[in-house]
């Protein structure tokens, strides 16, 4: 019996189905939208993995601090001796900015009017010198009031009342509006040629030494920064040394396996961190200490003189400014001590 013969496909039956099965899926999105999407998602995961490593390097270099109080604290104690000489130059130097700020105020000039002058004339050049525009206040002194003045600041009332005639002149305290030599000198120059004026006295040399010597502590301070700056990083950096040769199989195995410089880096550069920060806080407080042990006797010492002088401290700029420095030391300490020693170092 013979077999019915299967029916073949048409060759467009085959070709149709060919197409089919070689046309792509539609996809759901387009391709770029899927690419940018997984980029992103990649940015993301890496972003969050490196902030959690930051976050457990910081938290395990504080760990082994904390385990050695003892040996991290006499490091932190280092660094606070070396920010306490000059950050204590620095609050010297502003208390003497404001005792430059009350001497300028007490700058003057001094006209001495001729003899022959009476009080109405002597009124009369008194408008004529507040008129100048460099000239902020003045005071008439009669002759009068400055022998009261002499005799009350030299004690010498019994003495000085024997004398028939007064021979003090009157004269004109200026109080300039700029402080500055040439500005006073120029002044003086000009009033001089004022009729009736005998003689004006200019008195700047003790206001220039006490410049000069702010200059010269400002430099000081600028140098022993520097200089304690550099004791700072010579502290932190050998500590993070022997941290670093104490760990030295451990940091040849994850190098061996592919870690980077970067990455083996991270923890020592937060523990110079920490140690900067414990640094900068004990030298706040040393200076709290500091401030509280000698207001008493230099307020006393100021009241002796009849004056108000109060020990300048740290507010919270100078305070955020210390501690910022003291931080930035310590990472910089621990970076250029691990730099140096992580180029010796090669995974065996």
């Amino acid at each position: 019996m013979k077999r019915a013969a299967t029916p073949r496909p048409s060759g467009a039956a085959f070709n149709k189905g060919k197409r089919q099965s070689a046309k792509p899926p539609t996809p759901s999105e387009p391709s770029a939208r899927r690419g940018a999407r997984s980029q992103q998602t990649r940015f993301s995961s890496r972003l969050r993995a490196w902030g959690r490593h930051h976050r457990a390097m910081a938290l395990d270099s504080l760990y082994r601090l904390v385990r050695h109080p003892v040996g991290s604290l006499l490091t932190m104690l280092a660094i606070a001796i070396a920010l306490v000489l000059p950050a204590a130059l620095w609050l010297t130097l502003d208390s003497a900015k404001l005792l430059d700020a009350e001497l300028d105020e007490s700058a003057t000039l001094t006209i001495y009017l001729e003899l022959s002058i009476d009080a109405l004339q002597a009124a009369r050049i008194e408008e004529a010198v507040v008129a100048d525009e460099d000239v902020a206040q003045t005071r008439l002194i009669s002759p009068e009031q400055g022998m009261a003045e002499f005799q009350q600041s030299l004690g010498l009332d019994d003495t000085l009342m024997g004398l028939e005639d007064n021979p003090l002149p009157t004269s004109i305290v200026i109080y300039p509006q700029s402080v500055e030599p040439t500005a006073m000198e120029q002044l003086a120059l000009r009033l001089e040629t004022f009729s009736g004026v005998d003689e004006v006295r200019v008195d700047l040399a003790w206001v220039e030494r006490l410049r000069h010597l702010a200059d010269l502590g400002r430099r000081v301070a600028l140098a022993l920064g520097v200089l304690f700056g550099f004791g700072v990083l010579l502290v932190v950096g050998n500590t993070i040394r022997l941290a670093v040769e104490s760990r030295r199989r451990e940091i040849e195995v994850v190098m061996l396996i592919g870690a980077t410089h970067a990455f083996v880096r991270r923890p020592f550069l937060y523990s110079g961190a920490w140690y900067g920060v414990g640094g900068g806080l004990l030298a706040l407080g040393l200076l709290g200490l500091g401030n509280h042990w000698l207001s008493m006797p230099v307020a006393a010492l100021a009241a002796s003189y009849g004056a108000n002088f109060v020990l300048p401290q740290l507010d919270m700029t100078g305070s955020t400014i210390l501690l910022s420095c003291s931080t930035l030391l310590g990472w910089l300490g621990a970076w250029l001590a691990v730099t140096r020693h992580l180029s010796s170092i090669s995974p065996r």
